[in-house]
């Protein structure tokens, strides 16, 4: 399953793509918004390649890895996370125990901000989520003082619908969404 874009090729993630996370996950600027934060160290990134891995084998989809298609850089990973709506965990994690949403977020490598590539992928994984995928609702979960994330959020369709959403996360996250359940 590959999405393309103008500039970016969006693909399953594949254990080759380590050391392209690690570049991502290493840099604790992009890592602040993250579970708890903090750069990984390359078990940690190459268990989440693991895991993102297996929730496109459980689920049938999730993250994709993101490459810039004129010099094959992994820019990071732009796609789906399906959680468990009761509990707000998600299903990388565990797996969902009823209703779930499907999130659509994105990690690029800092490097690669403010150049319109998060947006761009955001858009083609909305774009086929809601056409050839068939769903009618795609959400956000994003920590308050993240600014660069509301604003894809935004600009991808995005609203704020929900502050403080419960569950078992370590700051404060909101609730953006696109479309009806």
């Amino acid at each position: 399953m590959n999405l393309e874009t103008e500039r970016l090729l969006l693909r399953k993630p594949e254990r080759s793509d380590l050391d392209g996370y690690m570049r991502v996950f290493g840099d604790p600027e992009v890592t602040r918004f993250l579970g708890r934060g903090g750069a990984r160290t390359r078990e940690e990134v190459s268990n989440g390649v693991d895991l993102m891995i297996r929730h496109w084998e459980q689920h049938g989809i999730g993250l994709f890895t993101v490459w810039r298609k004129d010099d094959d850089l992994l820019l990071g990973r732009v796609g789906f996370l399906l959680w468990d709506e009761e509990r707000w965990v998600n299903a990388m994690f565990e797996d969902p125990q009823g209703p779930t949403e499907t999130e659509l977020g994105w990690t690029l490598a800092h490097a690669h901000w403010n150049q319109g590539y998060a947006t761009e992928a955001a858009l083609a994984c909305r774009d086929w989520a809601l056409g050839e995928r068939g769903l009618t609702r795609l959400v956000s979960v994003i920590a308050p003082d993240n600014l660069g994330s509301i604003r894809v959020a935004e600009k991808i369709g995005e609203t704020l619908e929900r502050e403080d959403l419960p569950g078992p996360f370590v700051r404060r996250v909101d609730l953006y969404s696109l479309g009806s359940k």
